[in-house]
């Protein structure tokens, strides 16, 4: 009885240590801060599977923890990021969080609304040329604040100039029925055409960013975070 007791514990244990070391290799390749090297020998599919799975780990709760005040030191004297989110200012929606990323791993440019214009595609052509990062992402959620604002044509001192930047998606938006934000279907909806809007701009408005893009050294794509899930949908 006592072998057989002792046998049927070691196969648990065994398996448990397997797994152990699995998640300790894959949280050091997490952890791994990127270099200029490291960066460049990803292609920009490859820069969004990444957040594909980073947001995996999110939402299952299987985040990696990594020693920030290592990274932070690591990358002090420069930084070589993946990939760039523009996301709204919403404080249910941290991009590095979102996408289980680090130090060092993207930049995250946020305002309400989620939407680009000229300082923000300025910034981001640094990100793109510059600094080369393989992706860029336009991540907008639902539930938005900054889009019913836009939706209602709300105006509050500087607030007002803001909405409008999002209000051409609102006049954008092909819905038949309830326009207002009373129906959260319509709201939804703006919110993804005006994801899918700065996307299209970020190219339109940059030849920089186009120039990459057809090079086949940049992607650029929109998305959707979902608050409740904690689940990022790409969108085509």
């Amino acid at each position: 009885m006592i072998t057989r007791r002792f046998l049927c514990g070691c196969i648990p244990l065994a398996a448990t240590s397997v797994i152990a070391t699995s998640q300790v290799f894959a949280a050091k390749a997490e952890c791994t801060v990127y270099t200029a090297d490291r960066q460049r020998a990803l292609s920009p599919d490859e820069a969004i599977g990444l957040l594909k799975e980073g947001n995996e780990r999110f939402a299952s709760g299987r985040t990696v923890n990594c020693d920030l005040l290592a990274q932070a030191k690591e990358t002090a004297n420069g930084q070589a990021p993946f990939a760039a989110i523009v996301g709204c200012m919403d404080s249910r929606v941290p991009p590095e969080l979102v996408f289980d990323q680090k130090i060092g791993d993207v930049f995250s440019v946020r305002i309400a609304g989620n939407f680009v214009e000229e300082n923000i595609i300025g910034s981001l052509e640094f990100a793109s040329k510059v600094t080369g990062v393989r992706a860029i992402v336009v991540l907008g959620h639902n539930s938005c604040g900054a889009i019913r604002g836009a939706i209602d044509n709300v105006h509050l001192g500087n607030l007002t100039s803001t909405l409008a930047n999002i209000r051409p998606a609102v006049e954008a938006t092909a819905y038949e029925g309830d326009r207002t934000t009373a129906n959260s279907a319509f709201v939804q909806a703006v919110a993804e055409e005006n994801v899918r809007r700065a996307v299209a701009l970020l190219t339109e408005r940059s030849d920089i960013n186009a120039s990459l893009v057809e090079a086949g050294e940049l992607r650029i794509v929109g998305a959707m975070h979902d608050l409740a899930t904690g689940t990022v949908k790409f969108l085509s």
